[in-house]
Formats: structure tokens, sequence, C-alpha cells
């Protein structure tokens, strides 16, 4: 696969020559050689040594130029083509009727760069995957000119590169794929049909892939990151909710928590959801995912504690009714377009947020404080809880030193310990480890002397 595409890359370095001559030169790029802006050439396009397919870094440039080596060779999205050949996404395509999940489009909308035939330039494929402008946008308005020495990044946001350097931009990027819209989604019947559940958080998945780019100078943008990956992921949750409840096939369980349903059976008398009750809900109806929410309010009280008030009126009410979908879609989409509304809101006020130790481990102390209510939420919140706290603490440890650092690690990591069989997930033993990562960081900071 990485030979097939890289043969396909001298075409476009051609033009990406020209244009750099021609540009470099003072003169336009003649309207017979220039590609029609808005074309995507495909992943071979960055594949030569001198653009970024060198395989060792290098420092003559402000990149490192081993951009495209390490997607090709280490990055998953690299794999998201082929993926639709295998036993299982066949088995998919049958039950699904479909067909070949690497020509269905219902597939293809994630896991490639599924564009136009009338965008796609001659050496643009499919197979390559989730690629280089998947992430960057079409590359035929400033694959040639972005060579020229000293050109600024903001140039070619302007002939069409998507700024993936704006954290709003990249969170909205991502979740598009890793929690869907009304042109890319996963519903439960996909999900029944053998697709995993999306989950995600940006910075734990960020910081999960071999990284391809520099990291900004600002020592707390990790925080920064979570805190806009959070505040994105709901949006666009809240956004898909409110075009399913507009639906006609509505209601769509896979908006629902899935291990309500789900998990592993227990006698009476050992099972936890029947001693917690079904508050707000009729028993037997499974509860809305909240797991988008759920973490993301702490960062919201901190920043902006009455916008968080009329948020939380708004998800509370919103889980009512999704405690009894049938019949509601169009209240039930109303609401949740009025959360969407607000949470795009508290995005913009926590993109100009400034992040530090102090706000770091506040935050970090609220979420495992509320350890109980995360918990008994299910397993996809605690799951966004853990991905959260390991996220923060290691931005935290990164830029501050705790005497009792390796404790605290391993009381997060135990949280992932409650993940090896979601069917068979405990709130309460996942409430009893949160009190552990509670007292080592209460311990940790009461040993550096800093202040709550």
């Amino acid at each position: 696969m990485l030979q097939h595409r890289k043969a396909r890359w001298w075409w476009v370095a051609c033009l990406a020559l020209v244009g750099y001559s021609l540009l470099a030169s003072g003169q336009e790029t003649s309207p017979a050689v220039k590609v029609p802006e808005g074309k995507y050439t495909g992943a071979g396009g960055c594949a030569a040594s001198s653009c970024h397919g060198s395989v060792q870094p290098k420092k003559v440039t402000r990149i490192l130029q081993n951009e495209y080596s390490i997607w090709a060779g280490q990055d998953k999205h690299a794999n998201a083509f082929t993926v639709l050949s295998n036993p299982v996404s066949v088995r998919m395509g049958k039950i699904l009727n479909i067909g070949r999940p690497d020509q269905a489009a219902k597939c293809l909308a994630c896991h490639a760069l599924n564009v136009a035939p009338d965008q796609r330039a001659k050496i643009f494929g499919l197979e390559d995957g989730v690629s280089c402008e998947s992430c960057h946008g079409p590359s035929s308005g400033w694959l040639g000119p972005h060579t020229i020495a000293n050109w600024p990044h903001e140039k070619s946001v302007a002939l069409g590169m998507y700024d993936t350097r704006d954290l709003s931009k990249r969170s909205r990027k991502c979740a598009s794929c890793h929690v869907g819209s009304e042109e890319k989604f996963v519903d439960h019947e996909m999900i029944a049909a053998g697709h995993p559940d999306l989950t995600f958080e940006l910075e734990y998945f960020t910081k999960s892939m071999p990284q391809h780019w520099k990291p900004p100078e600002d020592p707390w943008f990790a925080v920064k990151a979570w805190s806009m990956g959070e505040a994105t992921q709901l949006n666009a949750a809240l956004l898909r909710l409110a075009w399913r409840a507009s639906l006609p096939t509505w209601p769509d369980y896979g908006e629902l928590d899935c291990f309500a349903c789900h998990h592993s059976l227990t006698m009476p008398s050992d099972s936890w959801r029947q001693m917690e009750g079904y508050p707000g809900r009729r028993p037997g109806t499974p509860p809305w995912n909240a797991s988008r929410y759920v973490v993301f309010r702490h960062v919201v009280e901190q920043v902006s504690p009455e916008e968080e008030k009329e948020l939380h009126a708004d998800i509370m009410k919103l889980a009512e009714l999704m405690g009894h979908p049938n019949g509601k879609g169009a209240e039930i989409a109303s609401v949740a377009q009025r959360a969407a509304d607000l949470s795009d809101k508290i995005a913009a006020r926590l993109n100009g947020q400034k992040y530090d130790q102090r706000f770091t481990l506040q935050l970090m102390r609220s979420i495992v404080e509320d350890g109980d209510t995360i918990s008994q939420q299910g397993e996809r919140s605690a799951e966004q809880a853990y991905m959260s706290l390991d996220s923060l603490f290691d931005a935290y440890r990164q830029n501050t030193k705790e005497p009792n650092d390796s404790e605290i690690q391993s009381a997060i990591a135990g949280l992932f310990q409650q993940f090896n069989n979601p069917s068979a997930y405990s709130a309460p033993r996942f409430a009893a480890q949160m009190q552990k990562v509670q007292s080592a960081l209460v311990r940790g900071a009461s040993a550096a002397g800093t202040s709550k």
C-alpha cells in the first residue's frame, strides 16, 4: 500500500514545482497547468522525500518533512479503507444489506475521503483511507504555493487549507466522524451489525496517535484541547440527536446507554442498577447516553457557572424526555437544539480561557469528587471520566512535579481496568477507584503545599 501511494506522488510533485517556479518569479500560474482550486489530489501529493515523505525528520524548514511517512506507516487512519474488506466488515455489509462495505457510501463517509467525482484529481484514490486532505482540506489551491520558502500558513488557509491549528475547527473535524452528524453516523442498526459504538475524547485520542506535527509552545495547551474537545463533542452529539429525533424513524436506540441493556445479568440482590432505581424514567427503558456531558459540566462550572446552570437544566429536561422517547421526537429535537446552541457558545468562551496549574488541579479534583454520580451514569460516562483524568493529569505532571506522581498515575490507570469487561461494569467498583484517585490527588497537593 505504501509503495502504491508513493508511486503516485510524482504527478502532483511536478505541478507543485511548476507552481513554485512561477510564483517565485512573480508570475501567476497558467490555467493550463494549474489544478482547479477545490480539488483533492490524494495523499501521493505529499509523499516526496523533499516534501513530507522523508523517513527521518529534517531541520531545514519549520516542518519536519516526515509527516507523510508517519501517517502511512504508523497511523490507523491510513488503514481506515482497508478494514472495510476484513471478515467482520464484510459480514456487517451482508447484515445491513448494503453490499460491499468498501463500495457503500454509508461506510466510505468516514473510512475514506469519499468526495464527489468532480472534486477528485487524476491521481486521487479512495484506498488512501482517511488521508492528508481528510483533515487539511483540498490541496489543489495551495499544493504548489506552499512549497515556497517562508510561505505563511495563513496564505494556505486562504487558498483552501483547513486550519487544524484552530482548536475549534480541529475538534469539529474530528467529531464529524468520531461523534457523527447527519452525513456521517453510526446508528443502532449498525451497532447491532457489529460496528463499535462511538466514543471520543480529543486530547486522549490525539496523544494516542503517532504525532506528525510539532506541539504548541503553550505548556497548558493539552488542557485547552481537552476542554474544547469536550465542548465540541457535546455540541456534535446534541445536533445529531436533534436531527434523529426529527425523523419519522425515531427513536434510535443508538442515542441511549448501550450497557443499560447489554450488561451481564446478576442476581437481583447484586444488581447495582436495581439498587439505584430508575429515576425519571419507566423501569426497563434505557436512559440517554449522557457521557458527553457528565464530565464536561465540571469545566463549565469553573468558567461560567451561570451558563452551566442553564445547560444543566436543558440536559436534565432532555434526560427526562429520553426516558420516554416514543412520541416526543419534536420536543426532544427542540431541547437538543437549544442545548447545542448553548454548548457552542460555551465552546467559544473556552477557546479564550486561560489554562494553568491551579485550573487543571481544580478541574481534576472536581471530576473525582463527583465520582459517585458519574459512575452511576453507566460505563460510557465512567469511560469518559477515565480518558479525561488521564489527559488532564498527563498535562499536569509535565508542568508540575507532584511528590506522589506515580501513585496518582497508578490510581488513574486503575480506572481503566474497570473496562476490561464492559458488560460487567460495576458503578460501586468504579466509584471506589475514583476515591483512590481523589485521595492520591489530595496527598500530592498537601505534600507539595498546593492550596485548594
